[in-house]
């Protein structure tokens, strides 16, 4: 029984993403349609031995992409205009279509495996619109604390890219915001490692390394007071910058650290510096406090 339901439904699969077309039909079942999915025309004729083996290929291939690509059929004998006007010149022939223009084709018959290399290549372009539209709208849901909302746009992404690092990162950080360090630290190790240049992937180890260092807002009083009491004590100005950043004022950390930095650059092998690049790094690229922050650091390295 369950054999025949499964028939059944790859056959109706495959009904709902091919469909034959007319000359007067063309401009509605492709060049339309083409703004919404990826359209494959096959170019083909009765008479065509090559044609009846390539597209039960064609329409078994493309069922699998479950609506992100159809296949409209053309007969050139009965509609040899739409034909002309591309130039079709063997048979079988397959032309990709994606808003409202031709983009890429192939003659000739093709394996299963050489035909999805085609479909993925055309298609790549929207997987990329459709993958940075999520992340927006999970990128977005995180900012207002919409954790849940967030967490499952991020886990949607990643049924289909597994390794997604953007992905990864986003959930992670679902993780650290509803304060489940341990699922955090669990879902950056699935990282792949040669994604830990990316910025992104950097920011999220750098922020899971702070809240690790500084889990809690601190009461910055004892701080300033053992710093007014002894300017020079680094180690309280450290500290203080730390808990600054914990307790959310990003300016405050920076401006300890760079004082730090100016009265003693080598104190505890460069602390100052490592720090602040820390804090770069878990605040991200863009952050203004990281741009004037390195932009200070520079000056001060360079004077």
């Amino acid at each position: 029984m369950s054999v025949i339901s499964s028939s059944e439904s790859t056959l109706d699969t495959i009904s709902q993403s091919v469909k034959d077309t007319s000359t007067s039909a063309f401009s509605n079942d492709v060049i339309e349609a083409s703004r919404r999915c990826l359209i494959l025309v096959d170019f083909w004729a009765k008479w065509c031995s090559p044609c009846k083996q390539l597209t039960p290929i064609l329409e078994s291939v493309v069922a699998t992409y479950v609506g992100k690509v159809k296949l409209v059929k053309l007969n050139i004998d009965e509609h040899p205009a739409i034909a002309g006007q591309l130039r079709v010149q063997s048979l079988p022939t397959v032309y990709a279509f994606r808003n409202g223009q031709p983009i890429d084709g192939f003659m000739g018959i093709q394996p299963e495996s050489a035909i999805r290399e085609f479909i993925d290549r055309a298609i790549e372009p929207d997987m990329k619109s459709e993958l940075k539209g999520k992340l927006t709208q999970a990128e977005e849901a995180l900012g207002v604390g919409n954790l849940q909302i967030a967490a499952d746009i991020y886990a949607t992404i990643l049924q289909s890219e597994p390794q997604n690092p953007d992905a990864l990162c986003g959930l992670a950080n679902c993780y650290l915001s509803s304060g489940d360090r341990e699922r955090a630290r669990q879902t950056i190790a699935l990282i792949p490692p040669e994604k830990n240049h990316l910025s992104s992937v950097k920011s999220i180890i750098a922020t899971l390394e702070l809240v690790e260092k500084t889990p809690f807002a601190k009461e910055l009083g004892p701080l300033e007071a053992r710093l007014k009491a002894n300017p020079a004590d680094s180690e309280a100005r450290f500290e203080l910058a730390i808990a600054a950043a914990a307790n959310g004022d990003k300016k405050r950390a920076v401006d300890e650290l760079l004082d730090l930095f100016r009265l003693d650059r080598n104190w505890n092998q460069g602390a100052a510096r490592k720090q602040l690049l820390q804090f770069f790094d878990a605040w991200g690229p863009k952050d203004p406090h990281t741009l004037d922050g390195r932009k200070r650091l520079s000056s001060l390295m360079f004077a």
